[in-house]
């Protein structure tokens, strides 16, 4: 009666006009949002994937990279989204050299193992600069005090003396759950304004594939603006978005996941206000000398791979727009880039305009830049404020809201 009991607060998780999860969403929803995964105690995943903000860094004032468990220790990148990343594939080499897959801004999440999803939600538990469990048994230790401790050996099978026996498949069911949870409907609703517009195009067998500047007014009335409209139009054409953010179906027939999952040097300048650079040797032994090597060091790690990562050095995981401008109140600052260097999304709009023509500060990383696909557009003010109109019908119209105490 009591794991009953249990799994029906579990199963009515709340979530602003949402619908009810699966036993294992559920679990990785309670373990999402717990505090007790920490040492000391107190920050969860949700402490730096916010659902306010498309679940990503809630913090602004530091510039992107959030504060871990102890404080003043730091992580070197802004924290990407965990919504719309149950779809990104193992990293891989395509037949033209590109890569693609994995996950984390780097890739270091390779899938090689394992669902990569849930390869990557065993990381943050362990590092020091996040939630700096000192081993596996240490969670294994804290879920058992959990209140759906017992829920969770039910539903994965366990047997009662896994808890002391069985440590490592534990904490592996453990990311399983985290993994299920954010591949729920709660985490990808696919339910913003342009997902209303996709759907309406649809019915009209319209393929906003084929949207261009001077045909635009064809899918005029099915949802946007004509701002939006315009934008998206520039989108798939003079903005050349959509070369990376690309507008075709997601695996398994889903609306445009907004990435092609690639990795790309955008020429983005060192943030000075990131703390990481302060960080004690032991965790940044460089100091104010480090330079975020992105995808390179993954690949370095490879033997397979390792002769190609000094091409690929300074390339970080193309995210999807989703989200991007979610934010839980007007005046609230969000970080843009993988290092949180820009703190609107009309700057980095502009950079992607104008990189080339000065007004910016030099690249991190110059080597393996894109020079192709951004730099010098030739976009006017009126038609980057259309990209930033249209990228703000991106995001989710329903909220996650934590478990009821």
């Amino acid at each position: 009666m009591r794991l009953l009991m249990l799994l029906s607060l579990l199963l009515a998780s709340p979530w602003a006009h949402g619908q009810a999860l699966s036993p294992k969403e559920a679990l990785g929803k309670a373990i999402f949002f717990d505090t007790r995964y920490s040492e000391p105690q107190g920050q969860s995943c949700a402490s730096c994937h916010d659902p306010r903000t498309g679940w990503t860094a809630p913090e602004p004032r530091l510039g992107g990279p959030m504060e871990g468990a102890i404080p003043t220790r730091f992580g070197n990148r802004k924290p990407p989204t965990v919504a719309y990343a149950g779809w990104t594939p193992k990293l891989h080499r395509d037949e033209e050299g590109t890569y693609a897959g994995g996950l984390f801004w780097d890739g270091r999440a390779t899938g090689h193992a394992r669902d990569p999803l849930a390869e990557q939600a065993e990381a943050p538990f362990l590092n020091p600069l996040e939630q700096n469990l000192p081993n596996r048994r240490a969670l294994v230790a804290k879920l058992r005090t959990a209140p759906y401790a017992e829920a969770f050996r039910k539903i994965w099978k366990l047997a009662p003396d896994a808890w002391d026996r069985q440590s490592d498949h534990v904490y592996r069911r453990v990311a399983d759950s985290l993994a299920a949870y954010q591949r729920s409907r709660e985490v990808n609703p696919f339910d913003s304004r342009f997902d209303a517009f996709y759907r309406a195009a649809r019915r009209k067998k319209l393929d906003i594939l084929s949207i261009r500047p001077d045909n635009q007014r064809r899918f005029e009335g099915l949802g946007l603006e004509p701002q939006e409209l315009r934008g998206l139009a520039l989108f798939n054409d003079k903005g050349k978005c959509s070369e990376c953010h690309v507008l075709t179906p997601g695996p398994g027939g889903t609306p445009p996941l907004f990435t092609d999952f690639t990795y790309d040097n955008l020429g983005l300048p060192r943030n000075p206000e990131n703390p990481f650079y302060r960080m004690a040797s032991a965790h940044n032994p460089l100091g104010e000398a480090w330079v975020d090597p992105g995808l390179e060091a993954t690949l370095a790690a490879i033997p397979a791979h390792a002769r190609h990562a000094a091409a690929n050095r300074g390339k970080h995981r193309v995210p999807t727009l989703r989200n991007v401008d979610q934010r839980p109140a007007p005046d609230f600052v969000k970080t843009f880039g993988h290092n949180g260097f820009f703190r609107s999304l009309e700057d980095f709009v502009r950079f992607y305009n104008t990189r080339d023509l000065g007004g910016f500060p030099p690249p991190e990383v110059k080597a393996n830049m894109n020079t192709e696909e951004l730099g010098n557009l030739g976009l006017t003010p009126e038609e980057e404020a259309a990209l930033v109109a249209f990228m703000k019908t991106l995001s989710d119209r329903r909220i996650a809201l934590p478990p009821s105490p």
